[in-house]
């Protein structure tokens, strides 16, 4: 298999570390240890301060894959796989894909999502939204794009980088659609719980198809990127084999801390999730009036769910030379739309941590420097 240079993962390699100022994060505000060991209970605590440096279950800490079968209704912890986020995106279509399969793929996205499959040889018909309907992705056109050699619909809600969020009805006719295709259903639920409001949460894909695999972790709406931890979950006991096989060639078993911190943060998540979307709220009303203010140059649709979202930017060099020079004068990064292959007129805004209000001072320094 060749392996194709992952756009957005160089971009940040170049800048996230050196920039003064990141916007573009699609994490939230990452939680700091000793916050962890504080939220966590007495057998966590008491596992950590025992913790030996051993290697673990190659399926996960069997309390771990508890707390996270605790998520979906109806999931038993032999259903859940710890991975490495990332990981898991590769362990499903490497499991699930052959040369010359098709592929639907919710697009503009996470690369990963839609290159492994290129990559080992499957055609991949993009699932766009509509940008003028507050990138809203049309159900009828992931039916106008399935074909009878399509084998796999991934799709990521809430979704990186729009922030756009289906409606209940329509993930279930999606679900339903994709199982009468008799393709799998491959649902990314990264920024899951992430919504305006608890209320807005949208069933799992787990919950809707038994063609369903899903991934999700503690790298975005639970506060933990450092930990690398994520998981797999599918009532498919065949698919499960697959993935469990293919892994012992990948990581084999998570890290020991990272497990014990995770079962801390899974134990105390409603806390996190409400903190994060407080936060997200305020940072949506902070950019919104900073988009206000800068009309001629910024429009944007605010996310429906998610920290993240897709501004359109009326910059006449284009999004990629005005993040270069914004990044390179001011310690201002932004993402463009061309690390996304999608035109060069977006940039990708996070709104997910609590440095944004110093790095929009900056940003609007620089803009009044330009005029």
């Amino acid at each position: 298999m060749r392996i194709t240079p992952f756009a957005i993962e160089r971009y940040f390699a170049l800048h996230e570390f050196t920039a003064r100022h990141v916007l573009s994060c699609s994490d939230c505000e990452a939680l700091t240890l000793a916050e962890v060991l504080a939220l966590a209970d007495v057998e966590t605590r008491a596992r950590w301060d025992a913790l030996r440096l051993a290697y673990t279950e190659s399926q996960g800490h069997p309390l771990l894959r508890r707390e996270v079968a605790g998520l979906y209704p109806a999931v038993e912890p032999d259903e859940v796989l710890e991975v490495v986020p990332e990981e898991g995106i590769l362990l499903v279509m490497h499991a699930l894909l052959e040369p010359g399969d098709h592929v639907v793929a919710t697009w503009p996205g996470y690369q990963s999502l839609f290159q492994v499959a290129r990559d080992l040889g499957c055609e991949v018909t993009p699932w766009r939204p509509a940008e003028d309907r507050g990138w809203r992705f049309e159900v009828d056109d992931l039916r106008a794009a399935l074909r009878p050699t399509t084998r796999l619909v991934v799709v990521n809600f809430p979704h990186n980088p729009t922030g756009a969020l289906p409606t209940r009805e329509e993930l279930v006719r999606l679900a339903a659609l994709v199982g009468e295709n008799g393709a799998f259903l491959f649902s990314d639920e990264m920024y899951r719980w992430l919504e305006r409001e608890p209320g807005d949460l949208l069933p799992s894909a787990v919950e809707l198809s038994r063609r369903s695999v899903v991934l999700g972790g503690l790298s975005k709406s639970l506060s933990a990127p450092g930990l690398r931890v994520g998981w797999l979950v599918t009532h498919d006991a065949t698919l499960r084999q697959q993935l469990a096989v293919a892994k012992d060639y990948t990581t084999i078993c998570g890290s020991a801390p990272s497990e014990v911190l995770a079962l801390a943060i899974l134990r105390a998540r409603d806390e996190i999730f409400a903190r994060n979307r407080a936060r997200i709220r305020a940072n949506v009303a902070a950019f919104d009036a900073f988009v206000e203010r800068h009309r001629g140059l910024l429009g944007w649709t605010p996310p429906a769910a998610g920290p993240v979202a897709f501004v359109r930017l009326a910059a006449r060099e284009g999004a990629a030379a005005f993040c270069r020079r914004l990044v390179e004068e001011a310690g201002v990064m932004l993402l463009p739309s061309t690390v996304f292959d999608y035109g060069d007129a977006h940039v990708r805004v996070g709104l997910g941590r609590a440095s944004l209000g110093d790095g929009l001072s900056a940003l609007e320094g620089w803009i009044a420097q330009r005029a």
